[in-house]
């Protein structure tokens, strides 16, 4: 029986990882810190942290469990704490996290993942002794099973270091992108921010999530990284996704290109993402836009 191990700090994010991870193994085995027990694993090692403990200072205890479990394939998220510790992990292994943007086979373990900052996409034959995958949402299909809801007690010290003294709310509510139908995502073709309404107005009409590409996340900050879609953010597979204003690099297209339809509205006519579309539209945007909304 092969076992995918999962390494969670929060019990939403662990139980969607712990879905996603499924498809990797026959089992699911849960790391727990400070986020209970998992429903969705079959089997979580739960961990108390200590008052003020950060997560990242369970790393060298997380390792020596793993390599005394003998896991063989381990399992990060793609938030910051996530990576933290994935990456302390892994160093503890003697081996390096993969960040990846896909599984095409498990035995033998097979990745995609992006290279040349995120213009190529490459795909490699993991062969370490231990397998450390930081995966995004969206990455891997999750399968739909019922874990067997084992709870183990673990103890664990953490190393010393800083201590968390409090903890801020986000500003902005939570997406969950992997899990929409429909997605309409918007670029810099949008000239100024409050233009970005005449998008969320076709999202309401088709029932989509807005998202964007990573110039508007990350370079004017018009919306938050959570709704960024490409080779660093976001992977959506929805049944529709809606290109406005988005030039169509591979940086991108990592995230979207497993989408079932897609359909591009941009004015310039070789745009790479009319490559990728399965229908395009040449023209202004905010020409196409209220006329789109009209017509839904």
């Amino acid at each position: 029986m092969t076992e995918a191990w999962i390494v969670v700090h929060d019990t939403d994010d662990g139980n969607a990882l712990a879905r996603s991870a499924r498809g990797l193994g026959d089992r699911v085995v849960a790391v727990s810190l400070g986020a209970g027990s998992l429903a969705d694993a079959d089997l979580s090692l739960t961990i108390d942290l200590a008052p003020g403990a950060l997560v990242e200072a369970y790393a060298r205890p997380v390792a020596a469990l793993l390599a005394e479990r003998g896991a063989t394939l381990v399992v990060f998220g793609t938030d910051v704490r996530s990576r933290l510790l994935a990456g302390q992990v892994a160093a503890h292994l003697g081996v390096s996290p993969v960040d990846v943007s896909g599984v095409v086979s498990t035995t033998p373990l097979v990745v995609m993942r992006s290279a040349f900052g995120g213009l190529a996409v490459a795909t490699d034959e993991v062969t370490a002794p231990v397998a450390v995958l930081v995966v995004g949402p969206g990455a891997l299909a999750p399968v739909d099973a019922a874990g067997e809801g084992s709870v183990e007690v673990v103890e664990a010290e953490p190393v010393p270091g800083p201590t968390l003294v409090e903890t801020l709310p986000k500003p902005g509510g939570q997406v969950d992108l992997a899990a929409a139908a429909r997605v309409v995502g918007v670029g810099r073709g949008f000239a100024a921010e409050a233009d970005l309404d005449l998008a969320r107005a076709v999202a309401a009409r088709l029932g989509a999530e807005l998202a964007c590409s990573r110039p508007i996340a990350e370079g004017v900050g018009w919306m938050p990284t959570e709704r960024y879609l490409g080779v660093s953010g976001a992977t959506v597979q929805p049944v529709l996704y809606l290109a406005i204003g988005i030039s169509g690099q591979v940086q991108h297209l990592v995230g979207v290109n497993h989408s079932k339809v897609i359909v591009a509205i941009n004015k310039d006519k070789n745009a790479p993402i009319f490559q990728h579309a399965d229908f395009g539209v040449v023209g202004d945007l905010y020409q196409v836009l209220p006329a789109l909304v009209d017509a839904l």
